[in-house]
């Protein structure tokens, strides 16, 4: 049974466990993105969250809790560059978000040993995702509403000479070719 079992041990002594999660956790600040087994995800993901949580508070309140915030993430992350890191890019970006910052991405077993691996990311940070949901256009089943009469021939009258210049510039770079195919061959 699993009664009063809130942290998953990771085969480790608690210097050893807070160390790692720690190097990790400066590592995904870092890089935004990293590959680890699925259990220290997820460990990482409760570690980290809160602290996330503190860089966020920090910059909507004044310079004494920011300072104070600061503190207690380099008690836990101990690296000044990942804390810096999370109080100016990482607090900014997550400013608007209610909580979840990280997203944990199983990709299979490792195939050394068969251990379930996985890929945390800070879900901000992820281009692919935000800008799919930003670039998304509501379309509609309606056609667009003509214009008058006088606008609609216009374009057409334009695009037959652009047509004609186009032929006539593959007329003119085949011809060229021949020609240097002539030259080649003389």
């Amino acid at each position: 049974m699993r009664h009063g079992k809130k942290v998953n041990h990771l085969g480790r002594k608690k210097a050893h466990r807070t160390a790692m999660l720690a190097n990790m956790a400066c590592s995904l600040i870092e890089h935004k993105r990293i590959n680890t087994t699925v259990a220290k995800a997820k460990a990482l993901k409760v570690f980290l969250e809160p602290i996330i949580t503190k860089a966020k508070a920090a910059n909507n309140q004044s310079v004494e809790k920011g300072t104070h915030n600061r503190r207690i993430a380099f008690k836990y992350l101990r690296d000044k560059n990942a804390v810096t890191e999370l109080f100016s890019t990482v607090a900014d970006k997550v400013a608007d978000r209610p909580g979840g910052y990280t997203r944990v991405i199983k990709l299979g077993n490792r195939l050394g040993d068969n251990a379930d691996m996985a890929l945390i990311e800070l879900v901000d940070f992820n281009e692919l995702y935000s800008n799919a949901k930003k670039a998304a256009k509501k379309s509609t089943r309606r056609g667009k509403a003509k214009s008058t009469n006088e606008a609609s021939p216009a374009p057409k009258a334009e695009a037959a000479p652009k047509a004609e210049k186009t032929t006539n510039a593959a007329d003119a770079e085949s011809n060229s070719n021949e020609d240097h195919a002539a030259d080649a061959k003389a």
